[in-house]
């Protein structure tokens, strides 16, 4: 099944927007994107371990202890060396939180409302409530007018932004531009509300022009827009002035439009980057998430959604059997997550974070100039750590530096776990591995001009 996009239709006119038709849908073997098929991975049921009752006699022989015990070895030696080749996707691999073993015995969950506490003792709100005001601090809002939660993951941070927007202005329109994240789309299917996909710059940026006519189009309805601090797929960063000032242009006044910014990764980096842009509240925007495990690094996924204090009664609501609030929206939150992003705030701080960024960024540009020296397309955003460039024909090269792929493009997303002499080896081995792949003259490498400009194309044509 193809997705189908949001398109508006023309009325005398006039675009409309219909009841949101968006279908958004894991493709299947055989689907295509831009003219290639899909490839998914295997089947896990094929590799699954079996849950088995244990024997009457266990207790006394310990075969089954024996047993798990060896699968989880073979599996620590297995995520050991997957670590060591992963280079697509943006985790940073590089803590540890040795000194948090102890804290594993316990049942922390920090059910409903962080910053009133429950029925429930177990919970580490102290901790979760310390790391939304570093968040706080670090956006420009103050302790009195902000509401937040850590979640579960950064979609979860999406979600949450985008019903917020959706309470604001019921029958507001969501505008995403089309390299926006899934869980954008994803929202926009649950919530039921109306979508413009937004188209591009070659950056991946959102085209503000294609933006304008949007808006135009739909004056009589509220905009809700999510803004990317950082794209999916070329680590793109919209420009946030450009939008509001958009907004402005076409008529919007700051009670009719609600921004979202998705800063999954570059929500954390952006600060610690020279002359970029701020994500700020002291600008008109409504919420802002970033994802914990990635540029902080955390064993579980997790992240942050940080909004404005006089948006969240909308949602929030009692509850007797808590004994508190809730206006999140899985309710039962993992307890454990504040207190990993805690102890690493606070280890790093704000200089430490700085260095590490100084440190992507340094090195996404070594593996940029690496792979255009071997006549390698390769594109890196200005203010991004995510290197795009041509997709390798080799799946199980692929597969083996887990990279993450669209269409003819991949990329690699340099963090603070990934050093030099990983780079290195990966660069060595895709230019090892090219020389065969290209060894036929009847097999080129790809133009990719329309992925990433044709001033950073080294096919045939452009080089």
């Amino acid at each position: 099944m193809e997705a189908v996009d949001a398109v508006p239709v023309h009325l005398n006119g006039k675009v409309a927007i219909e009841d949101f038709d968006l279908t958004v849908v894991e493709a299947e073997n055989g689907d295509k994107q831009n003219g290639r098929e899909i490839v998914l991975g295997r089947n896990v049921h094929t590799t699954c371990l079996e849950v088995t009752e244990p024997e009457a006699n266990d207790e006394s022989t310990g075969d089954k202890e024996a047993y798990m015990a060896s699968v989880l070895a073979r599996y620590r030696k297995n995520l050991m060396e997957r670590t060591k080749h992963h280079l697509g996707y943006p985790y940073n691999l590089d803590f540890d939180y040795g000194a948090l073993g102890q804290l594993q015995h316990f049942s922390i969950n920090n059910l409903g409302d962080p910053f009133i506490e429950s029925n429930y003792g177990v919970h580490s709100r102290q901790f979760e409530v310390g790391v939304l005001d570093w968040f706080a601090r670090l956006w420009e809002i103050e302790k009195s007018e902000y509401w937040g939660y850590i979640t579960n993951c950064g979609t979860e941070g999406n979600l949450h932004g985008i019903l917020v927007g959706r309470e604001v202005f019921p029958d507001g329109i969501l505008y995403a531009s089309r390299e926006s994240h899934y869980s954008v789309f994803k929202a926009a299917r649950m919530y039921r509300m109306g979508c413009v996909k937004v188209d591009c710059l070659v950056s991946g940026e959102i085209d503000c022009a294609d933006f304008k006519v949007k808006l135009l189009a739909n004056k009589d309805k509220p905009a809700i827009i999510n803004v990317n601090i950082g794209t999916t797929v070329k680590g793109a960063v919209d420009d946030l002035d450009l939008v509001i000032q958009t907004l402005e242009e076409s008529g919007f006044s700051q009670d009719r439009f609600y921004i979202h910014c998705d800063g999954a990764l570059f929500g954390l980096m952006m600060p610690f980057v020279k002359r970029a842009p701020k994500v700020t509240f002291k600008k008109p925007i409504g919420s802002v998430s970033v994802s914990g495990h990635k540029f902080v690094g955390c064993p579980m996924p997790c992240g942050v959604q940080i909004t404005r204090m006089e948006h969240i009664n909308v949602l929030s609501s009692n509850v007797e059997y808590l004994a508190s609030r809730d206006a999140t929206i899985m309710g039962s939150r993992n307890g454990h997550a504040p207190i990993f992003l805690w102890y690493t705030l606070n280890r790093k701080g704000y200089k430490g974070f700085q260095k590490e960024v100084q440190k992507c960024l340094r090195n996404a540009y070594y593996l940029k100039d690496r792979l255009r020296d071997a006549g390698i397309s390769a594109m890196l955003n200005e203010l991004s750590s995510t290197v795009v460039f041509e997709r390798p024909i080799d799946e199980d090269f692929v597969r083996r530096w887990q990279l993450a792929c669209q269409g003819n493009i991949a990329h690699v997303v340099v963090m603070p776990s990934v050093t030099i002499e990983k780079l290195d080896d990966f660069v060595n081995e895709l230019v090892e591995k090219r020389s065969t792949w290209y060894q036929d003259e009847k097999v080129r490498p790809p133009c990719i001009a329309a992925d990433i400009g044709s001033q950073n194309c080294s096919c045939d044509l452009h080089k």
